[in-house]
């Protein structure tokens, strides 16, 4: 790997990043110890992992042409000392310090002159569980190319990736740099139809666009530059029986428990419900399972989440409906396929109309809502068992708070990232979310869980990436 072009879309993502909006993904990952098992064994292990994975070792440079544009290139004086750090805690509250440091370090952007990423080895003075947070900018990976490459670190994908990358490695036969005609003929059509749906995509965003910002206090507050993390587990069994009950997906039940969750939490600080409903932005990876491309491939959905609904079934039959509606839509068309219009603009514009998006995304939406895919099979680290995985998505300007969500071992753990001054009672926004699943689980009968084959995708929890997935999107 030596040198390649930043896509469109990861360079705005590049561009975009300032000191009080830092661009990167985080995944706070809690493992259970092992007997013998030191955790200068484990960081020793992070290092070497990390090291071992090529897209780790790249650094973004400017480059002369495209104008505006920048490309990745290897770090000749890559150390990944620089980047894999242990931090030990010296309270009792392990997860309780864990959260509050994770959301301190998600505060500091990554240096720009290194590979942009790093991972922290968190553990207590004495034995006991210990975590791993992982930062990988948006320029990178999107979510489903960062569980890719931070897969890398765990037993089951590290030891074979070797193995299995010099196996896949098929001498690729000479080609002409000048397409044929038909080829050049394809090629042009498709551009032509690129251009036409990002003229759509851009209609779509302006009518969509709003000049009456108001809503709730914390969601429109302006930024400080903190951050602030607070952790949920929901049962993915109950939210596969609701699903089944109330038809529509496991995405969609999550969705409406994040809107019912708002709504308490709104309520609980004596808030006056918005006139109009917050708006997400669910992104939607346009990503396949082993596709070789890197960096950022999606897409996203616009939803209202009905906060102002009492009715806990009612707002999921809303939600339901309205996910039905963008998804006949496509996820290439409609004011969510921001990101795809933004594929289509030069590199020039990206480097100086960066800062000018940024500030238009309050907008077009109110919160971040995304589902990160996980592999399906049980994970350790040096042994020692993955408990539970919190995902982080980064705050655009002008938002106050993101949601991410992943499944993992039978349960959706909830990564909530906020403005640290905008939403200090964060934990209560959490408490309520788990709240919300709990009322949302009495409307439905309970049944017996299906007895369902070994990995069907039809069982419990949301269809994530299997481990081969995974090892072939790191390499």
């Amino acid at each position: 790997m030596t040198t390649e072009l930043l896509a469109p879309l990861d360079l705005a993502f590049w561009h975009l990043e300032s000191d009080a909006h830092p661009m990167h993904l985080g995944a706070l990952a809690v493992f259970a110890p092992t007997p013998g098992v030191t955790p200068q064994d484990v960081l020793g292990l992070l290092g070497d992992r990390a090291a071992a994975v090529p897209r780790l070792r790249m650094r973004v440079r400017d480059v002369l042409l495209p104008v505006g544009g920048a490309a990745w290139f290897a770090d000749q004086d890559f150390d990944v000392h620089r980047h894999v750090r242990r931090v030990v805690l010296p309270g009792d509250d392990f997860m309780a310090e864990a959260t509050r440091l994770a959301g301190e370090l998600m505060e500091q952007p990554l240096a720009r002159g290194l590979p942009p990423w790093q991972m922290y080895l968190i553990d207590g003075p004495g034995p006991g569980p210990f975590a791993v947070l992982v930062k990988l900018h948006h320029a990178l990976a999107d979510g489903m190319r960062a569980v890719a490459i931070g897969a890398g670190i765990f037993d089951q994908i590290a030891a074979p990736s070797i193995a299995g990358a010099a196996r896949r490695r098929v001498p690729v036969p000479p080609r002409s740099r000048l397409p044929g005609p038909y080829e050049a003929a394809g090629l042009a059509l498709d551009r032509i139809g690129d251009v036409r749906r990002a003229l759509g995509v851009g209609a779509s965003v302006v009518r969509a666009s709003r000049l009456d910002l108001r809503g709730s206090t914390a969601l429109t507050a302006g930024s400080s530059g903190t951050r602030r993390l607070a952790t949920a587990e929901l049962d993915a069994g109950v939210v596969q029986r609701i699903r089944r009950t109330e038809q529509g997906t496991a995405n969609d039940v999550l969705l409406a428990v994040v809107a019912g969750g708002l709504r308490r939490w709104m309520l609980g600080r004596g808030e006056r419900l918005p006139e109009a409903d917050p708006r997400a932005l669910v992104p939607v990876s346009r990503r396949r399972p082993r596709g070789a491309a890197t960096g950022n491939l999606l897409s996203g959905y616009l939803l209202g989440l009905p906060v102002g609904e009492p009715d806990a079934r009612e707002r999921l039959r809303l939600v339901r409906t309205a996910m039905e509606r963008n998804k006949a839509a496509g996820p290439l068309r409609g004011a969510g396929a921001v990101a795809v219009l933004a594929d289509q603009l030069p590199a020039l514009a990206h480097r100086f109309g960066a800062p000018l998006a940024g500030n238009a995304a309050r907008m077009l939406f109110d919160i971040l809502v995304t589902s990160v895919p996980l592999p399906r099979s049980a994970l350790s680290l040096g042994g020692c068992p993955l408990r539970a995985v919190y995902p982080m998505a980064p705050l655009a300007r002008g938002q106050s708070l993101a949601v991410a969500l992943s499944t993992y071992g039978g349960r959706v753990q909830v990564g909530l990232v906020a403005d640290g001054e905008a939403l200090p009672d964060l934990d209560r926004l959490a408490s309520a979310v788990h709240d919300e699943l709990e009322d949302l689980q009495a409307l439905v009968p309970t049944a017996p869980a299906p007895v369902c084959p070994e990995r069907s995708d039809r069982c419990g929890g949301n269809r994530g990436t299997g481990a081969a997935e995974a090892v072939d999107a790191a390499q």
